[in-house]
């Protein structure tokens, strides 16, 4: 359903009060659900998300082409997008997440496709367990952030947004791609009975965790629409702002520059 509510100031998991209670949810959920995590991603978005992660590399393909960039995949998860960025350049990916299980199986992926014959795609990438609110880098240490599908479980969207712009070098382009509600109509509808009344129950079934997949529409609902964080984004101080959206309005990908001056 589509809500007309101010966007939130960061996720909101149900029986949350504080940031702090909130990130410590949000944490616990994508730990339990971990083992079932990249069958659900593949599954529940009828593969789709593997486009969206290719099609997120091929617009961010002038960065990753240079073997001097540096490239931050923040909430990296098991690390599908970070691979996807290592197969689509020369640059150095480092995957930061904070849900410990997620990187152990990023690790695993990773030491995979290294052994797999002709695949060395995954010998540019590191992964390291990091909050994306407190992040362990220089300030202006990063030539690209990425992030897919994790910027909505920050329990505060602003500070994130000030703590990528902190790490990226001045002139430094951030990615965020995450779902969106799409507009009003039948497909729109369509989208809506299947996301909150389909999905729910195959992820819960499935992962045996029901309230994380109850907590992905609820999230969707109460995230910005595009041009609700294009607005924040600028507020913030970044240029260039822009956005694209895609599969008939369910995603969206957003794209800055932090200025050479601040």
């Amino acid at each position: 359903m589509l809500d007309s509510s101010p966007p939130a100031k960061g996720t909101l998991p149900e029986g949350v009060a504080t940031e702090a209670e909130a990130s410590k949810k949000v944490r616990e959920m994508f730990t339990q659900i971990a083992p079932r995590y990249d069958l659900l991603n593949h599954l529940l978005s009828l593969q789709f998300d593997r486009l969206w992660r290719a099609r997120v590399a091929s617009r961010l393909c002038h960065i990753l082409a240079r073997r001097d960039a540096v490239v931050l995949d923040l909430c990296c998860g098991t690390g599908d997008l970070a691979f996807a960025l290592a197969r689509a350049g020369n640059a150095r990916i480092i995957g930061a997440d904070f849900a410990h299980p997620m990187l152990v199986r990023a690790k695993q992926k990773s030491a995979a496709l290294l052994s797999a014959a002709g695949d060395n795609s995954a010998a540019h990438i590191h992964f390291f367990e990091a909050d994306a609110l407190r992040l362990p880098f220089a300030d202006a240490s990063f030539d690209l952030v990425t992030t897919a599908f994790g910027f909505r479980n920050l329990s505060n969207y602003e500070a994130g947004l000030r703590e990528i712009q902190r790490v990226l070098k001045p002139g430094g382009t951030i990615a965020i791609l995450d779902f969106t509600e799409p507009p009003k109509g039948l497909l729109g509808d369509l989208y809506r009975w299947y996301f909150c009344k389909v999905l729910p129950k195959i992820g819960g079934l499935i992962s045996g965790q029901s309230a994380a997949y109850k907590y992905l529409p609820n999230s969707v609902a109460r995230f910005f629409r595009p041009p609700e964080l294009s607005s924040l984004l600028s507020s913030v101080g970044y240029e260039s702002v822009a956005y694209s959206v895609w599969t008939f309005g369910t995603v969206a990908l957003h794209t800055a520059i932090r200025p050479a001056k601040m």
